[in-house]
């Protein structure tokens, strides 16, 4: 890479950072229990809107992963999200009632807080329908997966969003609150994926699996990323771009072997399609406060009216990580 484009990416670089620290004006504290996180804690952070539904079950999944303190913007929630979280010992929350879109979707606050409050902490940053797996998540803590990191010199970890659904119509059984989503979603596309390399910022892009089948099959190439860089020992320098999907110093993006091995990886198993869904993205299609004019949102709301089967006859029903080893979603790299 030419120094010039170098330099355009650090010029970038500081222009989300100052962006970031203008929007913090936005945000507004709810409960700051910040002083009680610890040197060596995991932190996660994240934003949403009305998903109380889903709450109990994600913080206890994260909780038992390893997570030791939520870091969480409210973007304006209605449904008692926000209340939920103050009353949580280990939940820091931040309320805003302004503009996602304006906010880069979220990414301006949460560089911020990653700035402010995860220097030198691994952590996770994720959507609330987003459930981190990783090379023995089954018996190995995340603590254990960092120090692996860390000692390896490792300073990022990647992870395909894997888009999760049941067999059968969508809203065929309902999700209870604090269910665990994969009692109902527990199908994926095991193939049907594209992979190529974003050469301005050294990242891969995934494409594929069920949503562009099914919603965006007359234009595949429309379909949403599924590469992720959800783990990160965060410097106050660094700062995400587009979602997760992309970092910068882009020497984070390399996530993946250049030179024919593999580096570890996850997934991040992705519980969208549960029959909250077409409500979900009806009130985000009113709100027009998404990517590209919504435009994901359009195909969502398009086909959900029809309440879909995204199942078919190459899916299959998850297992664990392992499974996704043996698939070539994920990789356990040298960890051993």
């Amino acid at each position: 890479m030419g120094p010039l484009r170098s330099y355009g990416l650090r010029l970038q670089r500081k222009r989300w950072l100052l962006r970031a620290a203008v929007k913090r004006r936005e945000l507004r504290r709810v409960a700051d229990r910040t002083a009680n996180i610890g040197a060596h804690d995991v932190l996660l952070v994240t934003t949403l809107r009305n998903e109380k539904v889903r709450l109990p079950y994600f913080l206890s999944y994260y909780r038992n992963l390893g997570v030791n303190h939520f870091l969480v913007v409210d973007n304006g929630s209605d449904d008692g999200s926000r209340e939920y979280l103050a009353d949580q010992p280990d939940v820091s929350v931040w309320g805003t009632d302004k503009s996602y879109k304006r906010s880069r979707f979220g990414m301006d606050w949460m560089n911020w807080l990653l700035g402010r409050y995860c220097h030198g902490h691994w952590t996770v940053t994720v959507d609330v329908d987003e459930f981190l797996i990783y090379p023995f998540c089954d018996t190995r803590t995340l603590q254990a997966l960092t120090d692996w990191l860390s000692a390896s010199s490792i300073r990022s970890f990647g992870a395909m969003l894997v888009d999760m659904y049941p067999k059968g119509p969508i809203n065929a059984e309902p999700y209870r609150e604090g269910q665990d989503p994969f009692e109902i979603a527990s199908w994926f596309d095991a193939g049907n994926y594209t992979i190529s390399q974003n050469k301005r910022y050294s990242n891969l892009w995934i494409q594929g699996g069920p949503r562009a089948r099914v919603f965006f099959k007359d234009n595949p190439a429309l379909a949403p990323a599924l590469n992720k860089i959800p783990l990160v020992k965060w410097e106050r320098r660094f700062a995400y771009v587009s979602s997760t999907h992309t970092i910068l110093p882009r020497g984070l993006n390399r996530v993946y072997d250049e030179w024919g091995g593999e580096k570890a990886s996850g997934c991040l198993l992705h519980a969208k399609f549960l029959d909250t869904f077409a409500r979900k993205s009806a009130e985000e299609l009113s709100r027009r406060q998404h990517y590209a004019a919504s435009r994901e949102y359009l195909a969502y709301h398009a086909r959900a009216a029809q309440n879909p089967d995204m199942w078919c006859r190459w899916s299959e029903k998850y297992i664990n990580w392992r499974q996704m080893e043996i698939l070539g979603l994920m990789s356990k790299g040298n960890w051993a």
